[in-house]
């Protein structure tokens, strides 16, 4: 129910028909009688930065989800980023703090490093692999570099765009052995796909012969649980993670950002009304 009292957490998207954060969301709060709710707000490019401005100026929105195509634009629009965000050079999600400065911050990275935290992964001293240096590869090679990973390779079918992530690696983490190189994955403690690509018909997004058992493979493709490189790493006895574990880890990271307490990935997955 809605009350003179609700927080309002907007979803800044575009379109907005496969959002599935409110019903996720909106059954925690309602178990854990918080009065807020997110709401989906569904906003083209070109309306983007005076819409967003706008709803930053009512009283009861402490803070805002923001999805694809406004991750980017976000970053420029934000008082303040954090490090995952300065090196992803986007944020999805923003905090209106008590003097109304925005501050932007990355989560994609959080969820999947949380994940592998809920593993059993080491990460410290570990030689990690990332193939894709967009957003999501970006903030999850953040997020492995302040878990304190001794090295991460990027490769990307862009190079400039590998290149670009290495360089912000290296400014914000001068102690991290940061380097560019190929979609070879024998010889890491971890890979990553952090590619659109991973659907049965898609080429694989790395070379994974020789690929050894002890290697945890992660995946961040989430319209199939079981994609053929995480079937091929299962085939090799590797340890994986499938796509949708980082949605669901980045969430408790979201509502500690908002303040709205500490959950579980358990206890989300109860109260979801959605099926990936």
């Amino acid at each position: 129910m809605i009350t003179g009292q609700t927080q309002l957490l907007p979803l800044f998207g575009y379109p907005t028909h496969a959002f599935k954060a409110p019903l996720i969301y909106n059954p925690w709060f309602e178990r854990n009688d918080i009065d807020a709710v997110v709401v989906p707000m569904g906003v083209k490019p070109e309306d983007y930065p005076a819409v967003m401005k706008s709803v930053f100026a009512l009283t009861n929105v402490p803070g805002a989800l923001v999805t694809m195509p406004h991750k980017i634009t976000t970053a420029g629009l934000v008082d303040e980023l954090s490090t995952a965000a300065k090196i992803a050079g986007s944020c999805n999600a923003v905090l209106k703090r008590p003097d109304g400065t925005l501050l932007g911050d990355m989560f994609d990275g959080a969820g999947f490093t949380r994940g592998l935290r809920r593993k059993g992964f080491a990460f410290a001293g570990a030689e990690c692999l990332v193939v894709g240096s967009g957003g999501v590869g970006s903030a999850i090679a953040a997020s492995l570099a302040a878990e304190g990973v001794a090295a991460i390779t990027v490769h990307d079918a862009f190079p400039e765009s590998a290149a670009g992530l290495v360089d912000r690696l290296r400014q914000h983490y001068p102690k991290l052995a940061a380097r560019t190189g190929t979609n070879r994955a024998a010889g890491y403690d971890l890979v990553v796909n952090a590619t659109p690509l991973g659907l049965p018909g898609d080429p694989l997004p790395m070379d994974l012969n020789d690929l050894s058992a002890s290697t945890f493979v992660g995946e961040v493709v989430m319209k199939q649980e079981m994609t053929p490189l995480l079937q091929a790493a299962r085939a090799r006895g590797c340890r994986y993670q499938i796509g949708v574990d980082m949605l669901y880890e980045m969430i408790p990271a979201y509502l500690e950002f908002f303040g709205f307490g500490r959950t579980t990935t358990e206890e989300l997955r109860e109260v979801a009304q959605v099926a990936y």
